[in-house]
């Protein structure tokens, strides 16, 4: 299977495409500037005790106060606060985990008046992302994650991953992480750590230490609440959680971003850096990997996979549901109970891919086609654990019930991705009347002419939808041949398939975005053509 990663950076987000055969199966969008993203460190304080929940609400900065549940303390939250507490009272000395005794474990079944008080300093971290009107979902177990290893204070366990298959293999990981390991740190192995040498192990065990121990500083320094710790870059991030050694390529189409995986591919697989390319094309990068085009089809409310098939996903606050339809099949048997499970088992497939591609979580009810033999419904609940064999969110899966539904619990830690594809018309912004269409060729125009001679802007690049863009440019002599000749030749007009169709965006030689959404266009083209017309009448 052929894997490949494209990463489109823009001002305002980036987005991560991760395609197998040339197949949008994973797509991930994040905001350049967003604040309380999962693993995120802050210095907070209890606001307000919650006995009837077991849990208390936190103040970290967040217009909603965030929510700390009793379960997310850690069995060693005894050992933590002691260590918190002693860390900002002396503000001049780092106080150090591994010299410490480490306390009992908090009873499993307490009560949250029995560890916390109102006002109370917590370093906690983003266990979950706002998502809709809840604020972020906390934890004090702090963990530090690197590509082979997760480091967690306070704690003496080593586990490791349980895809690593052989014994003797997790015999030896334990046995080298056992070795390096520090006093009163818990150690993670991840499934990536698999044949690594001690080496790599100790040298991302120690860069782990040390992102701790600035966290402690910062918070010995900060004022409440505060941001004390947080990913060098959120794309390296994104990137380490969905790499794997297997990518034949990553295309980036930002210099900077670019510099930043190649050095951390460098890192962690050094034979592999030179998957990294750089994508220098004025053509959009999405466009020209077919990604946006495979966005438009597979996102909406309803989703078509096979021979006139689709799916219907809607979402509510609570789940989300997904219906399975046959539609008008053209080859379909003439056995129905065959026919449904030809199609259940498409749907699967589909589905397990939308559950990827939307990242959606929390609870699943799928309706699949009714199937009367008990030998199919276990054959689709079989293809369903395995198609959701390779999804990295922790999930299970119901077998069919009894009115043939099916439920799946997938963990959710972030807002599910939503792209709209329905194109809101640029022209009317959705009041139903557009000026005439004839005229946005004279529109482009005034805003070549406006943006060369008057804001003198001499390289550009407008992008257009591609209808726009071959009209522009039929014919040996084409309109954007005539422009270029008459206005200078410094700019150009690319194809840009995310555009509606009377839409237009220009950017700068800095792939800064030159906004011109303002002005009134339609309507100045249209008098300007009256008032030529009417000069002319004039001369006659």
């Amino acid at each position: 299977m052929r894997s490949e990663l494209i990463i489109d950076v823009q001002p305002a987000e980036v987005s991560i495409a991760l395609t197998e055969d040339s197949r949008l199966v994973s797509l991930q969008k994040e905001s350049r500037n967003i604040s309380y993203a999962v693993g995120d460190i802050y210095l907070a304080k209890v606001k307000k005790l919650m006995p009837g929940l077991n849990a208390a609400f936190v103040d970290v900065g967040y217009d909603k106060d965030a929510f700390l549940h009793y379960l997310d303390l850690g069995s060693q939250f005894s050992s933590y606060y002691q260590f918190v507490k002693q860390a900002l009272d002396d503000k001049k000395h780092l106080p150090s985990v591994s010299k410490m005794k480490l306390l009992p474990d908090i009873n499993k079944n307490g009560s949250v008046n029995d560890v916390l008080q109102k006002d109370m300093q917590l370093m906690v971290q983003i266990a979950k992302e706002p998502i809709s009107s809840k604020g972020p979902r906390l934890t004090t177990e702090i963990t530090f994650t690197g590509r082979f290893l997760v480091l967690i204070p306070f704690s003496d366990k080593i586990s490791v991953s349980q895809k690593i298959k052989t014994t003797e293999e997790k015999l030896r990981l334990r046995q080298l992480v056992e070795s390096i390991r520090p006093k009163n740190f818990g150690v993670i192995v991840r499934t990536s750590a698999e044949g690594k040498r001690v080496a790599e192990l100790n040298h991302e065990l120690k860069t782990l230490l040390k992102c701790w121990e600035d966290t402690v500083a910062n918070a010995q320094r900060a004022p409440l609440p505060s941001l004390i710790f947080e990913e060098e870059s959120r794309i390296v991030s994104m990137l380490r959680d969905v790499f794997s050694p297997s990518f034949e390529s990553i295309y980036v189409n930002d210099a900077e971003t670019y510099n930043q995986v190649a050095k951390y591919v460098s890192l962690i697989a050094p034979d592999r850096q030179d998957i990294v390319k750089l994508y220098a094309k004025d053509e959009p990068i999405f466009d020209h990997f077919n990604i946006t085009k495979q966005i438009k089809s597979s996102f909406g409310k309803t989703v078509s996979f096979k021979s006139g098939a689709y799916i219907i996903i809607e979402h509510t606050e609570a789940l989300h549901v997904i219906d399975v339809n046959s539609g008008n099949r053209s080859k379909a048997t003439n056995d129905q109970e065959s026919n449904a499970l030809e199609v259940n088992l498409r749907a699967a497939d589909e589905i397990a891919r939308q559950l990827r591609l939307r990242d959606m979580g929390g609870i699943i009810v799928i309706d699949f086609i009714d199937m009367n033999k008990a030998e199919h419904r276990q054959a689709l609940y079989d293809h369903m654990r395995e198609v959701m064999s390779n999804d990295r969110a922790r999930h299970n899966i119901l077998p069919l019930s009894k009115f043939g539904l099916m439920q799946i619990t997938r963990q959710r830690v972030r807002p599910a991705l939503d792209v709209v594809t329905a194109e809101q018309c640029p022209s009317c912004f959705g009041k139903g009347e557009v000026q005439p269409s004839l005229l946005f060729t004279d529109v482009l125009k005034e805003k070549l002419d406006y943006l060369i001679n008057d804001l003198k802007v001499k390289k550009f690049i407008m992008y257009v939808h591609p209808y726009v863009d071959a009209y522009l440019k039929k014919g040996v002599v084409s309109m954007y041949r005539r422009w270029k000749l008459e206005l200078g030749g410094g700019f150009k007009i690319v194809a840009d398939q995310s555009l509606a169709y009377l839409q237009y965006k220009v950017v700068d030689q800095d792939k800064n975005v030159i906004d011109l959404a303002d002005e009134k266009d339609l309507e100045s083209s249209s008098s300007k053509s009256k008032n030529k017309a009417k000069d002319r009448n004039k001369e006659d």
